[in-house]
């Protein structure tokens, strides 16, 4: 059993290891995300904004946070209906009406030195065939893309960044399909080790013993 103690310390260390590569790898993106509103529910948009065209009375929404994926994306907060948002904006012939909601996220999400503004509703009155993206930049200028056309900020914010990867130091998303996704896969392989490096050094004990 001598050689059983001797492995331990290698043992420990092993599952230390592999529990902080499951922590290393739990990230997320900072990102806009886009939605439509589907009923009493947010419904997270197939296309972008400057491919998707509203109809008149549609409700569209922007969310800014940090997830892993569009499966654990964080809805926008706030009133989401049309009469509400557009109540003082009137229809006019050949244009179309979009409500949007703009929510800028919490200081959990927003990067170093950012302070996100409070969540605002505004109702766009624009051409019959505008797209989201045109909607959006008559009501929340100055909007901001990467090369992709990836949309990085909305009035302004954020000031820096697009699409950044969050330090692994943050709270890992929620696994898609909205689970805690469970143990890492880190913690597991360390385990798996152990048990196997264990049974080497009895294995090892047992023969020099029995010799």
């Amino acid at each position: 059993m001598t050689a059983v103690r001797r492995a331990l310390p290698l043992l420990l260390a092993t599952l230390i290891l592999g529990a902080a590569v499951g922590r290393a790898d739990a990230a997320g993106y900072r990102y806009w995300s886009f939605w439509e509103r589907d009923g009493q529910g947010w419904t997270y948009a197939t296309q972008g904004p400057s491919t998707a065209r509203p109809a008149d009375g549609d409700v569209q929404g922007f969310r800014f946070a940090v997830s892993e994926d569009s499966a654990d994306a964080t809805r926008p907060r706030g009133t989401a209906d049309f009469r509400s948002i557009c109540a003082g904006t009137p229809a006019a012939p050949g244009r179309k009406r979009v409500a949007l909601v703009i929510d800028f996220g919490t200081a959990a999400d927003a990067s170093s030195g950012e302070h996100p503004p409070a969540p605002r509703t505004a109702c766009a009155r624009v051409a019959g065939d505008a797209t989201t993206a045109e909607a959006l930049a008559s009501v929340a200028k100055p909007l901001r893309y990467d090369t992709n056309a990836l949309l990085c900020a909305i009035s302004g914010y954020p000031q820096r960044g697009c699409g950044e990867q969050v330090a692994a130091g943050k709270p890992a998303p929620k696994a898609p399909g909205g689970g805690d996704g469970g143990p890492s896969v880190g913690l597991y392989a360390g385990a798996g080790a152990v048990v196997l490096l264990g049974g080497a050094a009895l294995w090892q004990a047992r023969r020099r013993r029995d010799a």
